[in-house]
């Protein structure tokens, strides 16, 4: 996949020696551009460049590589699977008939014919060989492709499963001028051509090679060997007319059908049989194969008849004015026939593409020629006027595509209306499906792709295939199109195809379960090849018929008839070219063991006999869920004892691992007697149910992630807790006593400030330090300290002092009169002494300024009479008695200034002010609202800014306010003089943001008290908070509806809690499922940590009441319970107070992980030896959130009490070869097994059975070391990294230290790999040429390199020994984590101490690397990534072709080569 940063990439530089275009400034963007591309197409023709784009040999590594990066070649070799896995029992029969005679084979698509083509090349080569060794000429082998596609289908399978040397010979290769010096390299260096037919034919006939000396032709898709195909000449010219048949080759061929049109059957296989000088062997039933082919269910699928071809609106108007030019012709006359089959908007869009620039050349260069052939001397301003009667016409298309519209019901045919039905319901939901629409046309499957693109469900990603033939109406559709194509919808990124007989035969099409015939069939091979795309369980072929059509319904059922006339003649063919497939005759090998059990079950007498025993094995198997395309079989494994076999039966899933059967005389016996054994144990497990069946598919469909998902979205809308309980919980009474916390600034605030004690009626927690942002953007700390003891209120009228202090602030500072009553306040506020130092030693009596607080209880104001003194107005809070937002600090006297003076700041005076005539100085105090005295003095004074919100850093219009707030001057008498000094009143503006934020630490004390857990105020607080809309989504992306001043959010501990979580409910499944295989496992811990369950468990606790999603309110943040009289809200009731957020269901299974990672993280110690304790609480916290009777863990301990030993780990009977195991690996890593069978089966393969080993193989405890591996390496990262690094971060990075890669490389480190016990072949040399790959690149990179392991690719076994080797020492252990660690710090950290090094492991593409250093490291953004196509050295342009790749770093620098890269 290209990366977003290489959309623009248009052209290349770099430099060499050559002389620079000269340069001058480019007055455009497009001029800027030109001269660009000039600069590098000099240097692109100089000497320099060419000799640093000469060919470089280089060895790919492509195990990560993107497959838009890739060859063809190599595109088609990852798709290539070895097929000779296990050979089904009539091809072996097939293969031997065709060794002895030539021979065609008649099978059903997907049967495996190539299979028999693979064993037959082996079987000739090793004769060839045998041959060449006696001193016989030698010869060699061709496989023949109808086309180009089969070539490179056929060529990558035989590659792939041959150890032979094969080529491949196309015509795009230039063959057609290749020399015999040539051909005989060719020759020489192979043991097999895979080309097309035509290329042998030309071969033959220039005597390049003869018939004699080729001893296998294999025909692909035979039945076109007729007339005067390719095939047929090859017989006819050089087969036939070789009259020794004895040197003749043998010949192979394949097919679904010997017949490729309506003929006669009979005839059309003989005309064949004597075409191909060879017999036909077939079977007419492929359930003799142990997986039989599947076929699909039929049906029709009606639409209503089709009108008559007819013209649309826009193709009239283009017809209009653009009818005569002749080279439209041909499109114009589509379109009629595309408006009846396909619609109107079909036919526009097909109108509105022919008619695009892309074109324009094309349709220039036709008229040309037809001008010039016409007459090659006439005017050329007739051919002007017709270039520029193109242009008006590419230029009326372009409106048209611009008109954006959506597409209307009316618009599209019945025919796709029905189409459009269907495949609603089809993808109507997210689904694993896969189907592909046959259309004849290669603009129908175009036309209906871009169709449903607009149209399709949002699970439907569809995309179109077609042939690389094209004509000028079509754009070209390469072969590497093809490929990419069918590789995405491989692997699940496209789920439908629009293709043309392109995906009938040739093409490696992945198994479809919904083949629909858009367009029908013409021949019964087309319709038996496109059904046979349909061959996965339960799949579909659509026929869709035209209503009242006797054509459409006569050729339905005349390909059925011919199909079974097909069929008939197989079976009515000699018996001794039928295909018995029967291995071994089990009937007849029955009939002579007359001792065989049987079991039969008694609630319904259903039997179990060896003669069925496979068959209820592979449907238990079968019937299990697994990866889409994946093949799940039984495993038998036989072993000989005295001239007797015994079989032991493996299952991949289950309960029952394995199954051992009894000594019999014959192979298939024992095989049947494992598989009889194993049923008789599912049996007794109730994985059968009393009539055999199996009842796996009824217990595993709980792993349906879509069941366990829950919604992102704000579905619900929850009641939201504002204010902590405790303050609720005596209101309503006086109380005797009251708790003191002081709060300080030892920062300070922009003024003199002084601290203020915060009393409460019960005792408050130890808060954590905050941070506010003063107006000037510092920040500054807030700190608060609790008194030892409470203040005692036994003297008179202290209660009432401290509530005239605390009703006073919220009128004079905040504009709120209450009504005063103490009983209802939730907390008291007074003004605290400087003069202490350590909080815990102060008496509370000595803590309060009590002078200010008998003044403040004595004077309800200070108001201004004539005989107050002017200098005693200085440092006063004055207050605007009608005007909430207008508070000020007196900061002098204006002696200049009088009352009735203007306004010494015109523009500060309000408009109805100038308007009256009342500009003066009394006028703007006091807005003309009573007479005042004109000889009161004037005060100059500084307004106060509004901003509460002082947990929030300010906006930049905030700063601007307060760098520009302005002088008043103001005349005392209009205002209140309040009681309060400026210094309590400056610290007073920063009480709502504190008291906000302390209300929420005590909400998210409540919480975790809730929850039974104990948790810092700040982290529990952090667990509970969402700051955006999407938070938690974890992506690199702008945050929606952010609330700032939240402080840090839940992600970095919902990160942390959830990998706690897949920790501690992996251990609990592991100790209490003791028989559970991988999958089970997973299904079971899936049911834990799932966020469905989550969010049932939160919703029953009410957990959402205490998630915090809104930010600081200066509406909101008052004491609740108080009666307001004046300000804003006096009128509104308490419930109406009532908040409500709304919450996706995510979210609060995302806290829930919150709350579980910060009890984890409050207590955990990273930097000191781990110890039990340090985790129970987030046990507990685990315990409570998941609600299940799965996970009653209350501490660390009760985890390896709950764990019963298996009897191999406990028993004694230690073999010598585990015991040297044992010392081996301890001194790999220094921990001694107390248990050494644990760690043998630490290194067991699944492949390896247990009738050898004895001890299980390593799944389970793989499953246990990795969710303990993600705990030490998360918890690593965490601790790590600062807050400023979001889970996305810490994904991407702990991607790299559980990747298979770099697991795969510590096993080889450590020496692991060496102890490996499997009981399959390849496993071997692929891991010692791992091993071997990666000393070389350690050595090439250079010893201290700490990444050099990302350059190779690793078996998937090694690193899930590592896993399981961890999972192995742990529970030896007894459940110590400390030897995880252990294990970690000694063997992991080192190569992520930096890991800066990793941080595009996850998205590691070289243009991110380009953008990143020149943007971010250097600045630099004056620069441009230029490309250039090469031509193709072999001249194959269906391939890749090679570019240049090159970056210009401003324009006047010289460019430099940068590298040469093969393109896509």
């Amino acid at each position: 996949m290209t990366d977003p940063a290489v959309a623009r990439m248009e052209e290349i530089d770099s430099g060499g020696e050559y002389e620079e275009a000269p340069h001058h400034p480019a007055s455009s963007l497009s001029e800027r551009r030109r001269a660009r591309n000039a600069i590098f197409d000099a240097w692109f023709t100089s000497d320099a460049a060419q000799k640093a784009l000469k060919p470089k040999i280089k060895e790919a590594k492509l195990g990560g590589t993107a497959d838009e990066e890739l060859s063809v070649h190599t595109l088609i070799n990852r798709q290539g699977d070895n097929i000779i896995k296990s050979p089904r029992d009539y091809q072996l029969e097939l293969f031997e008939r065709a060794k002895k005679e030539n021979t065609i084979a008649v099978l059903d698509t997907g049967s495996g014919k190539t299979l028999i083509a693979v064993l037959l090349l082996r079987w000739i080569i090793d004769e060839e060989l045998e041959h060449r060794a006696a001193g016989k000429p030698p010869k060699i082998s061709f496989f023949l492709g109808a086309s180009v596609t089969l070539v490179w289908q056929q060529f990558s399978v035989l590659e792939t499963n041959l150890d032979h040397k094969v080529a491949r010979v196309v015509g795009a290769d230039g063959a057609d001028n290749w020399k015999k010096a040539k051909w005989d390299k060719l020759f020489f260096e192979n043991k097999i051509i895979v080309c097309t037919a035509e290329i042998l034919h030309q071969c033959l006939a220039h005597s390049y090679i003869t018939i004699k000396q080729i001893n296998l032709l294999i025909f692909d898709e035979a039945h076109h060997a007729k007339k005067n195909h390719a095939y047929a000449r090859i017989i006819k010219d050089f087969y036939l007319t070789e009259p020794d048949e004895a040197v003749r080759p043998r010949v192979f061929g394949m097919t679904a059908s010997p017949i490729d049109a309506k003929s006669d059957v009979v005839q059309a296989a003989s005309e064949l049989e004597s075409l191909l000088h060879s017999r036909i062997a077939t079977t007419d039933d492929m359930s003799l194969s142990s997986d039989p082919v599947k076929k699909p269910s039929e049906h029709i699928l009606w639409y209503n008849t089709l009108p008559q071809p007819f013209e649309t609106k826009l193709l009239q108007a283009v017809k209009a004015q653009y009818g005569h030019i002749a080279v439209f012709d041909r499109t114009l006359g589509a379109c009629p026939e595309i408006s009846r089959d396909l619609g109107s908007w079909c036919a526009n869009q097909y109108l509105i593409d022919a008619l695009c620039e892309k074109r324009l050349r094309r349709y220039e260069v036709k008229t040309e020629r037809a001008f010039y052939a016409r007459s090659a001397m006439g005017d050329v301003t007739e051919l002007d006027k017709k270039q520029a009667e193109l242009r008006s016409a590419i230029d009326f298309a372009e409106k048209e595509r611009k008109r954006p519209a959506a597409v209307e019901q009316h618009e599209l045919s019945s025919k796709v209306t029905e189409l459009k039905r269907y495949l609603g319901m089809q993808f109507e939901r997210e689904t694993s499906q896969r189907c592909i629409v046959f259309v004849e046309k290669r603009y129908t499957a175009r036309l209906l792709d871009a169709l449903f693109r607009k149209i399709g469900t949002k699970h439907m990603r569809s995309a179109y295939l077609v042939g690389g033939n094209s004509d000028d109406s079509e754009e070209t559709f390469s072969f590497r199109q093809q490929v990419l194509t069918i590789s995405k919808f491989r692997k699940g990124e496209l789920n439908c195809l629009f293709a043309t007989s392109v995906a009938e035969e040739g093409l490696d099409i992945p198994d479809c379960n919904l083949v629909i015939r858009f367009d029908m069939y013409r021949t019964m091979i087309q319709y038996v090849q496109s059904r046979g795309r349909a061959r996965q369980q339960n799949s579909k072929f659509i026929h869709m018929l035209e209503r009242d059509n006797n054509i459409h319904s006569q050729t339905a059922s005349d390909v059925r008839t011919q199909e079974g006339a097909m069929r008939r003649f197989c079976r009515a063919l000699p018996a001794d070219r039928w295909l018995i497939g029967q291995e071994d005759h089990l009937e007849s090998l029955l009939d002579k063991e007359k001792t065989l059990r049987v079991y039969t079950e008694p609630s319904t007498g259903a039997k179990l006999t060896y003669g069925n025993a496979l068959g209820y094995l592979a449907n238990y198997v079968s019937a299990i869920p697994t990866t889409p395309g994946e093949l799940r079989n039984p495993v038998y494994n036989l072993s000989s004892h005295g001239g007797k076999f015994r079989a032991e039966v493996l299952l991949p899933v289950g309960p029952v691992k394995s199954a051992i059967g009894r000594l019999c005389a014959r192979k298939a016996l024992a095989k049947c007697s494992a598989a009889f054994e194993a049923c008789l144990q599912l049996r007794r497990q109730g994985e059968l149910d009393a009539h055999l069946i199996s009842t796996t598919q009824r217990k595993l469909h709980v792993m349906n992630n879509a069941a366990l998902a829950v919604n992102m979205n704000k579905t619900n809308k929850y009641v939201m807790r504002m204010k902590p309980t405790v303050w609720a919980q005596s209101r309503g009474t006086l109380p005797e006593e009251l708790w003191v916390t002081i709060i300080d600034f030892p920062d300070g605030l922009e003024r003199e400030h002084r601290p203020l004690a915060l009393l409460t009626r019960t005792k408050m927690p130890d808060f954590p330090t905050l941070t506010v942002f003063l107006n000037d953007s510092r920040e500054s700390r807030v700190t608060s300290r609790q008194l030892k003891h409470p203040l005692e209120l036994g003297e008179p009228h202290t209660i009432d002092k401290l509530s005239s202090f605390t009703f006073r602030v919220f009128r004079d500072v905040f504009g709120k009169k209450f009504e005063e009553d103490p009983t209802q306040l939730s907390y008291w506020l007074a003004p605290a002494n400087n003069a202490f130092t350590e909080a815990h030693k102060i008496a509370p009596q000595e803590a309060l300024d009590w002078p200010l607080l008998d003044s403040v209880y004595q004077n309800d104001e200070f108001p201004w009479t004539p005989d107050t003194p002017a200098a005693s107005l200085i440092g006063r809070y004055l207050i605007d008695r009608w005007d909430g937002g207008r508070k000020y600090f007196s900061v002098g006297i204006a002696q200049a200034l009088s009352p009735l003076d203007p306004y010494p700041i015109p523009e500060h005076v309000s408009k109805t002010a100038r308007t009256n005539g009342d500009n003066s100085i009394i006028g703007f105090t006091s807005r003309g609202r009573a007479e005042w005295n004109p000889r009161q003095p004037v005060v100059e004074a500084e307004k106060l800014p509004l901003r509460m919100n002082l947990l929030a850093a300010p906006t930049a219009q905030e700063k601007e306010a307060w760098s520009e707030r302005p002088k008043a001057f103001l005349c005392p008498e209009p205002l209140r003089i309040s009681v309060l000094p400026p210094s309590v009143v400056t610290s007073s503006f920063v009480f709502p943001a504190v008291i906000h934020r302390l209300e929420s630490y005590l909400i998210a004390i409540e919480a975790s008290e809730m929850v039974g857990v104990v948790c810092e105020p700040d982290v529990a607080l952090a667990a509970l908070t969402k700051d955006s809309d999407n938070s938690g989504e974890h992506e690199n992306q702008e945050r929606v509806n952010f609330q700032s001043g939240m402080g840090e959010n839940y992600e970095r501990l919902e990160f942390i809690g959830d990998t706690f979580l897949k920790t501690t409910t992996t251990i609990s499944t592991f100790i209490q499922h003791s028989n559970a295989d991988q999958g089970d496992f997973h299904v079971e811990r899936m049911l834990l940590l799932c966020n469905g369950n989550l969010l049932r468990v939160a919703t029953n606790i009410h957990l959402y009441e205490y998630i915090r999603s809104m930010a600081f309110s200066r509406r909101l943040w008052y004491p609740e319970g108080l009666k307001l009289l004046e300000g804003k809200g006096a009128n509104k009731k308490e419930e109406d107070q009532v908040i409500k957020h709304a919450l996706g269901d995510k979210t609060i299974a995302d806290v829930s992980e919150a709350i579980i990672g910060a009890a984890f993280v409050s207590h955990d110690r990273p930097n000191e030896r781990w110890h039990e304790e340090q985790w129970e609480n987030a046990v507990l916290a685990v315990t409570r959130l998941v609600g299940s009777d799965k996970h009653t863990m209350r501490k660390w301990a009760d985890y390896s009490a709950a764990y019963e030993k298996p009897a191999y780990q406990i028993t004694e009977n230690v073999t010598a070869s585990t015991r040297d195991l044992a010392e081996k690996v301890e001194r790999e890593h220094p921990y001694k097994f107390r248990h050494p069978n644990l760690l043998r089966s630490a290194f067991v393969h699944p492949s390896q059975t247990l009738m050898d080993e004895r001890v299980p193989n390593y799944e389970r405890l793989e499953f246990l070391g990795d969710a303990l591996l993600d705990m030490a390496c998360i918890t690593y990262l965490y601790y790590r990294s600062g807050p400023d690094k979001d889970p996305q971060w810490l994904t991407e990075h702990k991607m790299a230290m559980v990747s298979n890669k770099f697991l795969g490389a510590l096993c080889v480190e450590t020496g692991f790999h060496k102890h490996l016990r499997y009981g399959k072949s390849p496993l071997e040399p692929q891991i010692r040429e791992y091993a071997f790959e990666l000393v070389e690149a350690k050595r090439t990179a250079g010893q201290d390199a700490r990444d050099y392991w990302t350059a190779v690719e690793p078996p998937k076994c090694l690193s899930d020994i590592v896993e399981s080797y961890i999972g192995a020492i742990f529970i030896d252990s007894n459940f110590d984590y400390g030897v995880v660690q252990d294990f970690f710090d000694r063997h992991v950290r080192w190569y992520f101490e930096d890991m800066s090094i990793y941080d595009t492991f996850a998205n590691n593409h070289p243009c991110t690397h380009l953008h990143n250093l020149l943007q971010t490291t250097y600045g630099c953004q004056d620069y441009r990534l230029m490309v250039k196509e090469l031509p193709a050295a072999d001249g194959l342009e269906m391939d890749r072709k090679d570019v240049v790749a090159a970056v210009m770093i401003h324009d006047e620098r010289q460019i430099r080569p940068l590298f040469q890269a093969e393109g896509c």
